[in-house]
């Protein structure tokens, strides 16, 4: 797991960390996506509206795919919802893991979504953790850049 990519994921309210624990995918809104949601990973943080856990990662899951769909598929009960006809990316998640020791934000900081690495993610205490520089680390650059599951396009004569 150390070259492993974890996308960081922030979960405002608890009914939105529900809705992944019963239905096992995460919601992210194509204009406000980070670049790339390719990781083997997503870790879900907290925010403050969360009692237990609130200000921090307690959870994650593995990424087992994604698909691209309107916001009125994801929630058909809210088919009036301003945004009903928003494109989003639906993640579909394996099982969902909470940490033995969860990693705090010591000093709050509002994050929509943080890219890191495994390595960072098994060694952190803290949120800033994960973004640590340290050469003992995997390469956050190599990590990010490294080869999709999306062959290559090639064209040939055949295709043109």
């Amino acid at each position: 797991m150390p070259t492993d990519r974890v996308l960081v994921a922030y979960v405002p309210h608890p009914k939105d960390f529900e809705r992944i624990c019963s239905e096992r995918w995460y919601r992210i809104p194509v204009r406000h996506a980070p670049k790339g949601v390719y990781a083997e990973w997503l870790a879900f943080y907290f925010g403050k509206a969360h009692a237990e856990h609130g200000q921090s990662i307690a959870y994650f899951a593995r990424n087992q795919g994604h698909e691209l769909v309107r916001r009125r598929d994801l929630l058909p009960k809210e088919p009036a919802h301003p945004r009903a006809d928003d494109w989003y990316f639906k993640m579909q998640l394996g099982e969902i893991v909470g940490l033995d020791r969860p990693i705090l934000a010591k000093k709050w900081q509002r994050i929509l979504f943080l890219h890191t690495t495994g390595d960072r993610f098994q060694a952190a205490h803290d949120l800033q953790d994960l973004m640590s520089a340290d050469k003992r680390f995997v390469s956050r650059t190599f990590t990010a850049l490294r080869e999709t599951a999306q062959p290559p396009y090639f064209i040939t004569k055949e295709s043109t």
